[in-house]
């Protein structure tokens, strides 16, 4: 079955051109020419997004961020293709979790072979999900969520979680054995809300703590870095 690329970009013309080159390529490729119509589709099931950043009133970089902070499409691999070309807007756009950046204008060949490469990196990411997301559950010994139902089960009893939370657990757990910084963290699980101080990830954090027991010692604080889910 031939690996699914969605292309996101305000330009018709330069859509078709990639659809036509890349479906020469072997791949099965649709067209959103904006955000809106993008976040309509099942993202979940493509194995890469070419996403614009200048666009109508959801950009590509918030378009990322809403993506990122879905459990069930964090991990689709994104490129972003634009004409901001700055070091800095490279670096926010990689921060975000983009795994990698095109400025624009640019050859179909470099395109073709930065898929490629992205592809390769992620092969056998279901839909471009994190391999533990492909049963659409992250478990760490007793401790599980089920992604689809938005569940928490500590050693078999189900335990409420606000959204946030959950969010929260969920994104540690997938990053689990790294650091996460805080402006990681808040726009991973945060990216839909305007204002968020840092203490509401401390608050959350220390909820969690005391919702999921024993497990509870598994989140880590790093002071000064942020915080983890211990190996």
């Amino acid at each position: 079955m031939a690996e699914r690329i969605l292309i996101v970009d305000d330009e018709e013309t330069l859509c078709e051109v990639l659809k036509l080159n890349l479906e020469n390529e072997g791949y099965d490729v649709d067209i959103a020419f904006s955000a809106e119509q993008a976040l309509t589709l099942d993202l979940k099931s493509y194995s890469l997004i070419l996403l614009d950043i200048m666009m109508g009133e959801i950009s590509g970089i918030k378009m990322a961020k809403m993506m990122k902070a879905d459990v069930t499409t964090a991990g689709v691999p994104i490129i972003f293709c634009t004409a901001r070309d700055t070091e800095d807007d490279m670096v926010m756009g990689l921060n975000i979790g983009a795994d990698d950046y095109i400025v624009k204008p640019y050859t179909v060949r470099n395109v073709i072979a930065r898929v490629k490469s992205v592809l390769r990196r992620t092969a056998g990411h279901k839909g471009g999900a994190p391999a533990a997301e492909q049963s659409n559950t992250l478990q760490v010994e007793g401790l599980l969520l089920d992604l689809e139902f938005k569940r928490c089960i500590v050693d078999g009893v189900e335990v409420k979680l606000a959204r946030k939370e959950f969010e929260l657990l969920a994104y540690l757990i997938s990053h689990r054995g790294k650091i996460c910084s805080r402006e990681q963290i808040l726009s991973r699980v945060w990216s839909d809300e305007v204002v968020v101080l840092d203490r509401t990830i401390d608050v959350n954090i220390t909820r969690l703590r005391s919702k999921i027991g024993a497990y509870g010692s598994y989140i880590v604080t790093r002071s000064g870095f942020g915080y983890g889910f211990r190996d």
